[in-house]
């Protein structure tokens, strides 16, 4: 288990119930996400060029904002694939791996809406 930046308990997945399943829920579109991420390092890039370039900071913002909803993208499909998959796979077996698993994914999305 790991603690967050804002002191929240963060279930690792070598620790979470069920770690040593056979696949994520995202892999069917792992290249998609794989994808998504190395667009966002080159917008990421870009952002850093911009700073050393000394662009105009409104041009700057709405660059992080694009890279922001980007990565919101990612993680609200992360999520998604997760929920599908794993959460409710867990859901099936019941007990407290599904317990853990929802508690998991509520402690996620309450870092995604902060």
């Amino acid at each position: 288990m790991t603690i967050d930046t804002h002191g929240d308990a963060i279930l690792d997945h070598a620790s979470a119930p069920g770690a040593d399943a056979a696949h994520h829920g995202y892999i069917t579109d792992k290249d998609k996400y794989l994808n998504r991420l190395k667009r966002i390092e080159g917008q990421a890039r870009g952002i850093h060029k911009m700073v050393e370039d000394e662009k105009y900071c409104i041009d700057i913002l709405t660059q992080i904002s694009a890279l922001t909803s980007a990565l919101e993208a990612v993680a609200v499909g992360l999520l998604d694939d997760h929920l599908r998959h794993c959460v409710v796979d867990a859901a099936r077996l019941g007990g407290a791996e599904a317990d853990a698993k929802i508690t998991e994914a509520t402690q996620a999305i309450a870092r995604l809406v902060r």
